[in-house]
């Protein structure tokens, strides 16, 4: 009896310790119920990818299959999956082919569907294969990734405009805030990830966003337009800035102040241009960099604002684009403190 009753207190002693280890694995502030919403976005993704390995916008408007699977397959890489490891690691696996197939011999990496508007899907394309190039263990597709990315990396800086923005696709002649935000960030992950890029370029893109701010903090739709800031175009820039090492920028400290003047947790609001999510993938971002009781605060706002969105099937519908795009954007956000994607690292 005595040797029963020690082996049950031994098998109590293990359960206990796997709990206190299951939870200490959990970031600090990532409760329960985001690890299950977490979780349950991740199911959805892999659930709803088709079988080419791409997602569409799941009951938005338009169709942008690049600029979907690059954000759904970051959004898995984010939760800790990989092309070989991790419980969606098939779902990374077949995004990873389809966005590779989907470059084109020019470099640019878009289905010809998209060719019209294809930059924003180029950049996040950028974005998700330099973090899937640094985790890939086959050594044949590693290659084939490295060479997407240098191609692409090349697009992008032939097709900047001579302000330093970009519009959105490679032979248009003009920029605008958005899709410059993506392009700078698509640069940083590959040269993060050992691609060559331009530092001429890079320099004339922030001086781009630079002469794009009014004195509030707002940063404009188009630099050669007057007219009020964007949230979150302002919002995209703090992000971008501290992407490119700026993190004691007056300008970005500014732009700062002035998304958390117009940018609220808890609605959309006339001043957000109806881009919830868009805002806060990248202010979340922003915080996160900043940390501290400033990060805390926000966390606690946002963790628990998206979890409070989430439908029953797992996913988030996003500013009306689709639940691709929300839940792609959530999971972004609400893995931020697992700090499993290099771009979005302190």
């Amino acid at each position: 009896m005595r040797g029963n009753a020690g082996t049950t207190a031994l098998i109590v002693a293990l359960i206990a310790a796997e709990a206190v280890s299951a939870a200490d694995r959990r970031p600090e502030g990532v409760t329960l119920e985001v690890l299950r919403a977490i979780q349950a976005g991740t199911n959805y993704l892999a659930r709803t990818q088709n079988h080419d390995g791409s997602w569409n916008n799941m009951g938005g408007w338009g169709t942008y299959p690049t600029a979907m699977t690059a954000l759904a397959g970051t959004a898995l890489l984010s939760t800790g999956s990989t092309a070989t490891e991790g419980p969606q690691s098939r779902a990374v696996r077949k995004a990873t082919e389809f966005v590779v197939r989907a470059a084109q011999p020019s470099g640019l990496i878009a289905t010809p569907a998209e060719e019209g508007r294809s930059l924003h899907g180029h950049g996040f394309a950028l974005i998700f294969l330099a973090q899937a190039y640094g985790m890939e263990q086959d050594r044949s597709t590693e290659q084939r990734i490295r060479n997407v990315l240098v191609r692409g990396v090349r697009i992008t800086e032939r097709s900047q405009s001579r302000a330093g923005g970009w519009l959105y696709s490679p032979d248009n002649e003009g920029d605008e805030g958005s899709v410059t935000v993506t392009q700078i960030q698509g640069l940083r992950a590959c040269r993060d990830a050992g691609i060559q890029v331009s530092p001429t370029t890079i320099k004339n893109a922030i001086r781009y966003i630079e002469r794009s701010s009014n004195p509030d903090g707002g940063i404009r739709y188009m630099m050669s337009q007057s007219g009020e800031g964007r949230p979150p175009i302002t919002a995209a820039a703090v992000a971008t800035l501290y992407n490119a090492g700026n993190y004691d920028s007056p300008l970005a400290l500014k732009c700062l102040a002035f998304c958390d003047r117009t940018i609220s947790v808890h609605s959309a609001g006339s001043l957000m241009w109806g881009h919830f999510y868009y805002s806060h993938l990248y202010l979340a971002q922003a915080k996160y960099q900043r940390g501290g009781k400033e990060w805390g605060q926000y966390w606690k706002a946002i963790s628990q604002r998206l979890t409070s969105l989430q439908q029953g099937d797992g996913s988030w519908m996003g500013d009306d684009v689709g639940t691709s795009y929300g839940t792609a954007i959530a999971l972004i956000i609400l893995s931020l403190p697992y700090q499993y994607v290099p771009i979005y690292q302190r």
